[in-house]
């Protein structure tokens, strides 16, 4: 199974780039690229743990939907979803904030599996992987910017 790590340097204090990361609102405007929606589940505000969220998303152009779970949650240094019915056949998402000097470390550790047996294995060494870490990139490039910026406070404050 791919995993794939990233750690992204934030100016901002670690409650508000944990409540961001977990943030359905900043989701969908981080993942504008491929027209992400919540239309099931936790639908706006922030997810805490237990609570699901169904994505409706336009990926290699068709529309799939995911649906997750948090499935572990200590404020404001971890929580994890995990896939409960989507277009693989495995996913898991660790995010995790560490506080230093000036902002947060923000560590995602994504890890996946294609179904298909070997055609999907394939698919994942060929493009699936590169394509999913692009992905994922995008998304903590625009919770950075939003989180260095003013513009966190709306989000955070119609929680």
């Amino acid at each position: 199974m791919p995993t794939i790590y990233l750690e992204t340097i934030i100016k901002a204090p670690v409650d508000r780039v944990f409540d961001l990361a977990r943030s359905i609102d900043l989701h969908m405007i981080s993942t504008k690229e491929t027209n992400e929606k919540a239309i099931a589940g936790k639908t706006s505000g922030l997810i805490n743990l237990n609570e699901t969220v169904t994505w409706r998303a336009k990926h290699f152009g068709i529309y799939q939907k995911l649906s997750v779970r948090i499935t572990r949650m200590q404020r404001p240094f971890l929580f994890e979803d995990k896939m409960l019915s989507g277009a693989f056949k495995s996913m898991e998402h660790v995010h995790r904030f560490e506080e230093f000097p000036g902002g947060t470390k923000m560590f995602d550790e994504f890890t996946f599996s294609a179904p298909l047996g070997p055609l999907g294995k394939l698919a994942e060494r060929l493009f699936l992987t590169k394509y999913m870490k692009r992905f994922l990139v995008i998304r903590n490039q625009e919770l950075k910017d939003i989180a260095e910026s003013e513009k966190w406070k709306k989000l955070l404050t119609i929680n």
